[in-house]
């Protein structure tokens, strides 16, 4: 029988690198895209989006869509990465991030039942967002678990947890404590299609993934991602501001090292041996401030040094990084960009990308 693999979101940055690999996997790639004008200014197809993928244009929760598109591919192979993102966003916009995230899995696993069909696997792309802050320890070594960083505390300034050092998390060592509604919706799509999944018989494989970045990701759209809407501030010229102290800690893992790690959870991995694993954590393992990442880009542009600003987030967490043993045993996986490179390829894309206007005024939303 033909083998059809269906992506969700398959229009976005990550879905465009993904398609293209998958291609080589399966006899027909489908992408599922509502084309939303945050992401897609203009509601075209991308270019990096191959040719030979089709693409559906439609919205993940309208129950029609889903028969419409299962009527033309039942696929043999699901990896859902449509969701609404961003932290802040998320605190305004609940239920848009909600309806997406949780009601577009749902309805995605109606359609399935409706049909009755029961993909060989679905693959979700979490968060690392579901962590909430992670574990820190104490100076007797103990690990805690100091949850959200209240409004006040970061009013006061004071950024970490005195007296706690930052460890990297892991999602076979770290309960999930989400600290703001994106990350909460992250959490409860894992639940239902877990729940699904294992009452249906179909393998759930998910992939917690870290700060994704690299050619193709919308420099205007400061939800998605800072590198972008950093080397846009910086090709103008412009200092980059930079929240807190400068000291948040992220882990970069390139696009195109997911797309792979998502490759192989969707193609190679052996479903019994992810059986009682709650999760793949898909980072570089490398801890680099906001404040480092900035000073790299402005390097590279010639542009002032970024700017310490002292505003914060509420729901935004102090350290995030992947303990990513678990990639290597399980998906055979290891990033291969390094940070500097992979953001020369980011700021070289951004350099054919970027209009003269943009170059001219810089500015983000």
């Amino acid at each position: 029988m033909p083998t059809t693999a269906l992506i969700t979101g398959g229009a976005g940055f990550l879905g465009c690198s993904l398609a293209g690999r998958l291609l080589a996997r399966f006899d027909r790639v489908v992408a599922l895209d509502s084309l939303h004008p945050q992401v897609h200014p203009t509601r075209s197809r991308p270019a990096a989006l191959d040719d030979r993928v089709e693409l559906v244009v439609g919205d993940v929760t309208d129950a029609a869509t889903w028969d419409d598109v299962l009527a033309e591919a039942q696929p043999t192979v699901v990896v859902h990465l449509a969701a609404e993102t961003g932290t802040a966003q998320s605190l305004t916009e609940a239920s848009r991030h909600a309806s997406v995230n949780v009601v577009g899995t749902t309805a995605m696993l109606d359609a399935f039942s409706r049909q009755r069909i029961h993909p060989d696997r679905i693959v979700l792309a979490s968060s690392r967002a579901v962590y909430g802050e992670g574990p820190w320890v104490d100076a007797s070594g103990t690990v805690v678990l100091p949850g959200q960083r209240p409004h006040a505390m970061l009013v006061a300034g004071t950024w970490d947890f005195p007296g706690l050092t930052p460890r990297p998390t892991s999602a076979s060592r770290v309960e999930p404590r989400p600290s703001s509604v994106y990350a909460a919706t992250k959490l409860a799509q894992e639940h239902v299609l877990r729940a699904w999944c294992l009452a249906v018989g179909v393998p759930p494989v998910v992939l917690r993934l870290q700060n994704v970045y690299g050619a193709g990701q919308s420099p205007t759209n400061p939800y998605t991602g800072i590198l972008p809407l950093f080397g846009r501030l910086a090709v103008a010229g412009e200092a980059i501001p930079v929240y807190e102290d400068g000291r948040i800690v992220r882990d970069f893992v390139h696009v195109d090292d997911v797309a792979r790690a998502l490759e192989s959870a969707a193609c190679d991995l052996d479903p019994v041996a992810v059986e009682g694993v709650p999760a793949i954590d898909v980072g570089s393992g490398v801890p680099v401030t906001i404040h480092e990442v900035a000073r790299l880009v402005s390097r590279r542009y010639g542009a002032p040094p970024p700017v310490v600003t002292g505003r914060f987030r509420d729901g935004d967490v102090r350290y995030a990084c992947a303990e990513p043993s678990e990639a290597y045993r399980l998906l055979g996986w290891q990033p291969r960009v390094e940070l500097e490179n992979g953001l020369e390829r980011l700021c070289a894309w951004l350099d054919r990308t970027l209009s003269a206007t943009d170059r001219g005024r810089g500015g983000v939303a």
